[in-house]
């Protein structure tokens, strides 16, 4: 199955049960190469893998054309896909189970028919048709590895009445996960295309949501945040993966607080040369029930900070090739700039630090901004001081690093209703007040952090650092003499 650039107007055609997949088999010119060389060969079955009966009925089909092999499935088909998977099961040689995965793979292509067939080998063996194909995947060659995803791939998307087993499923996105990581580009390749195949499938997506699935996502990211940047094709089906994740309305809600993958996203459509790529990412955000209108309060801001909005406006000065485009773009850029134009500054402010991409916009280095806002920062039991704390602790970026120093300072210098609670701090007075200022910068472990910093690697960290340092002694002494002075009081 090749997955191909899709229209706008295909895009909007997504079937939410199992999608839209001819049953073609996932493209590869590794696997068709190898099954060329496959065909060609004699094997020698052992009498314990197989009987006799069984061995002629192979002997009927082996080494004929195309056209010989659908008229005996057209009237036997299916004895054959009982015949292939309860020989598969058996298999532990790794030739004879080559052979039989290129048989099951030629009686599939162009066929979306067989697929029942195959499907209802559960009848005579509930293991079959899954299970042996499913073992197969942690073959130790990497051919039977790559047909058995291509076969269970084809099982697994056309649609049917049935949804797909959850016990095949969930191992399935696991060997995928780990192969969309492999230094072979074949697995990578087969992988890819596979993994886009499965998450027509509704159920599909919400397992790759459960936690111990998530490593699916974390690979998608990792791709396309690199190194190395990935390749069109790759980043093409890396983003129309992630596409039919987001329209699951849990993923939508919260792969971006999880995966910071909108700042990801934008940066590959904004490297992209290819239309395609740059399409199914626009998609993404915006079309039909996306990450921008099934969840945007989650998205939209990150949208904003990851400066989406004046993409949007170039993007839509571009000639498209197919046109509709335009109107998701316009769409979402119309969507960003109302948003946009509601914000408050303060609201801007939470939303950079929402998405952890802090950088020297105006309202950091704005006094104005910290006189009238750095007390916000202890509302809702300071939850937007909690993240700015969250980011000295976790971020590897040594600019979002300077930053936060920078504002951790602003906090402390402006927060001059915090100076007056300085003595409850020190010195209990029976008040509910006893959160405020240093101390609260303190008990979240803000000044440890910052005193750190203070000998980071960037320099422009370090002086940050030293600066905020600086403010929170400053309050301190400020403190000190408070509490002597309400003590000489007394």
């Amino acid at each position: 199955m090749t997955i191909e650039p899709l229209s706008a107007t295909c895009l909007g055609r997504l079937v939410y049960d199992y999608g839209d997949m001819s049953i073609a088999l996932v493209s590869s010119s590794f696997l068709d190469e190898q099954a060329t060389r496959i065909r060609s060969r004699s094997l020698s079955w052992e009498a314990r893998q197989i009987s006799t009966e069984d061995l002629s009925q192979l002997k009927k089909i082996d080494k004929q054309p195309p056209s010989k092999l659908n008229s005996v499935l057209m009237g036997e088909g299916p004895q054959y896909a009982f015949l292939f998977t309860s020989i598969l099961k058996k298999l532990a040689r790794t030739e004879p189970t080559q052979a039989v995965l290129v048989m099951i793979g030629d009686a599939l292509i162009d066929h979306e028919e067989r697929v029942g067939l195959f499907l209802r080998t559960s009848d005579q063996d509930p293991e079959l048709p899954f299970d042996p194909l499913v073992k197969a995947l942690d073959s130790d060659d990497e051919f039977v590895r790559l047909k058995s995803a291509q076969i269970l791939t084809a099982l697994l998307a056309p649609s049917t009445n049935t949804p797909p087993p959850e016990h095949v499923i969930t191992p399935f996105l696991h060997k995928l996960s780990v192969n969309i990581h492999s230094s072979s580009p074949n697995a990578q390749d087969v992988s890819l295309q596979c993994l886009a195949a499965l998450l027509s499938i509704r159920s599909a997506r919400s397992l790759a949501w459960q936690n111990q699935n998530r490593e699916i996502i974390r690979g998608l990211v990792k791709i396309l945040k690199g190194p190395p940047v990935p390749v069109p094709q790759t980043a093409y089906l890396a983003g129309y993966a992630m596409w039919l994740l987001s329209f699951d309305q849990a993923v939508a809600e919260g792969i971006n607080t999880e995966f910071d993958v909108i700042p990801v996203l934008v940066g590959i459509a904004q490297g992209a040369g290819k239309e395609k790529v740059i399409r199914v990412i626009i998609a993404t955000f915006k079309y039909g029930q996306n990450l921008a209108t099934k969840a945007p309060t989650a998205n939209l801001p990150s949208m904003l900070v990851a400066k989406l909005l004046p993409f949007c406006k170039n993007l839509a000065t571009r000639k498209w090739t197919d046109e509709e485009i335009l109107d998701d773009i316009t769409f979402l850029r119309d969507l960003l700039q109302q948003n946009f134009e509601s914000l408050t500054t303060y609201d801007e402010y939470t939303s950079e630090l929402a998405s952890g991409h802090l950088s020297w916009s105006p309202v950091h280095e704005s006094e104005a901004f910290w006189k009238e806002n750095a007390a916000r920062l202890d509302e809702k039991d300071f939850a937007q001081l909690k993240r700015l704390v969250e980011l000295l602790k976790t971020s590897q970026s040594s600019t979002v690093l300077a930053v936060a120093a920078h504002d951790l300072g602003q906090y402390v210098k402006h927060h001059d209703r915090g100076k007056k609670y300085v003595v409850q701090l020190s010195v209990p007075l029976g008040d509910d007040q006893a959160y405020l200022f240093d101390r609260a910068v303190t008990k979240l472990g803000g000044k440890a952090r910052v005193m750190e910093l203070m000998s980071h690697p960037d320099a422009d960290v370090r002086y940050r650092a030293l600066l905020s340092v600086q403010r929170l002694a400053q309050g301190e002494l400020f403190a000190f003499a408070a509490v002597h002075h309400q003590i000489d009081e007394r």
